[in-house]
């Protein structure tokens, strides 16, 4: 009787640990997301610690710094386009899932297949249907199918990046879209037409006009665009700034361009915009007008405004940063004051690239980011080398750590650094030097 029992624990164990193993491997081959499930593939990059920024919400939150200049350019809009009733006629839409499809974030934009914005090393993947958005025009679509003709998009978004002071792999975009039919843009002249002999299918063009418009849709539409663009620029920096218009390219808008301004010497792109690609509004069902759009990105803007000199300042609890700006009014010219100089640390490390397996430097950026988080100031490609006989390649780069709250000892930046050494081993199978 006792062998008989000692057995059945035996067996009542083994079962039970394997139920365990099993549905511990169905919680490994998932990610749960705002209640939805996703099954893991081949593409699942997105790293937990990129997960745990999901519902901070910053761009909402009174008293932040990306708050401030989120609702000041939202004013802007309100503002500036009212109705008859004297209503603001762009709605706000700050409350978007990040979680998008690949045709959201791609196909819908006209973004072709081959585009280098859709690999794995530049966006973070769920699997291979689902991404966490890489801008807010990912909504874009899926809006203007609702029936919106005016409305602003604002929340966070996900890119993978280097490191340092400027670049983050979450951020913070508004985009806005602005849709007109022919007797909005011509109320005076019905000899005026929107599209060229009716065609509103074709788009293929110059940086002067898509073939499907006529050049006074354009030329109005450019000029409202581009008026609107610059006095929300004025409204942002005040009066006396220089600004200059670049000519550039999107996927998604044809003519486009950049908005410039002279910031502290040197020219730096504020916002992108252009007249919005005719089939992305007829794949939404939207054959009478034609519309522009624009993006900018709020830590870029904060961190001119305020005087930010490091852009994980954003993602800081600490009172002394927080404090600056709790209590100012929206448009209060806040200059940050650094709470404390701390001293940095740095090491290298450096190793033989895999020579039977892809290695992007966006993964070990990433894998930077998940063992040493926000300590890590900034990583810096030292050396590229080949070997000359053997044709193996190293990296070197310098690791610089400094903790936004306190200074940071050695002896424990030695500690994370190992850890690093030791994933990169693990993970993307380099040999450490």
């Amino acid at each position: 009787m006792l062998l008989r029992n000692i057995s059945h624990r035996t067996i009542t164990k083994t079962k039970s640990f394997r139920q365990f193993s099993e549905a511990h491997r169905a919680v490994q081959q998932t990610l749960t997301i705002q209640n939805q499930n996703y099954a893991r593939d081949d593409y699942t990059n997105v790293t937990d610690k990129i997960l745990s920024h999901l519902g901070r919400n910053l761009h909402v939150q009174k008293g932040h710094p990306l708050g401030m200049v989120s609702q000041r350019v939202v004013d802007y809009f309100y503002t500036a386009f009212r109705n008859t009733r004297g209503n603001p006629q762009f709605s706000m839409w700050d409350n978007l899932s990040p979680v998008v499809s690949v045709e959201q974030n791609f196909d819908s934009l006209l973004i072709p297949p081959d585009h280098i914005s859709r690999s794995k090393s530049d966006c973070y993947y769920l699997n291979r249907q689902y991404l966490l958005r890489a801008h807010m025009t990912a909504h874009q679509s899926e809006l203007m199918k609702s029936g919106l003709d005016n409305f602003l998009m604002l929340g966070d978004v996900y890119r993978r990046d280097e490191i340092d002071s400027t670049h983050y792999p979450v951020f913070h975009q508004i985009d806005g879209v602005r849709l007109r039919t022919r007797s909005e843009l011509f109320p005076n002249d019905d000899s005026l037409e929107i599209f060229e002999l009716g065609d509103y299918t074709e788009s293929i063009g110059t940086q002067d006009k898509q073939t499907c418009h006529t050049i006074e849709a354009v030329k109005l539409l450019e000029f409202e665009l581009k008026t609107v663009l610059v006095e929300l620029a004025r409204s942002l920096f005040g009066e006396d700034f220089n600004y200059r218009w670049v000519d550039t390219y999107f996927p998604f808008t044809q003519p486009s361009w950049e908005l410039e301004i002279n910031y502290e010497g040197k020219w730096m792109e504020i916002l992108g915009c252009g007249i919005m690609r005719q089939p992305i509004l007829t794949n939404a069902g939207i054959n009478n007008k034609v519309g522009w759009a624009f993006g900018l990105g709020l830590e870029r803007l904060a961190m001119c405004l305020y005087k930010i000199p490091d852009i994980r300042l954003f993602w800081s609890t600490d009172s002394g940063f927080l404090n600056q700006f709790k209590f100012a009014k929206v448009d209060a010219k806040v200059i940050y004051k650094p709470v404390s100089q701390y001293p940095q640390c740095s090491n290298d490390i450096s190793f033989w690239l895999p020579q039977d397996k892809e290695y992007a430097e966006n993964d070990f950026y990433d894998l930077v980011r998940t063992v040493g988080g926000d300590i890590v100031e900034q990583v810096i490609l030292k050396d590229d080398f080949k070997h000359p006989k053997t044709g193996k390649r190293s990296h070197c780069y310098r690791i610089v750590y400094r903790h936004m709250e306190r200074t940071l000892k050695q002896e424990e930046v030695n500690i994370i650094h190992k850890k690093i050494e030791e994933e990169a081993s693990k993970s993307l199978f380099v040999t450490i030097r």
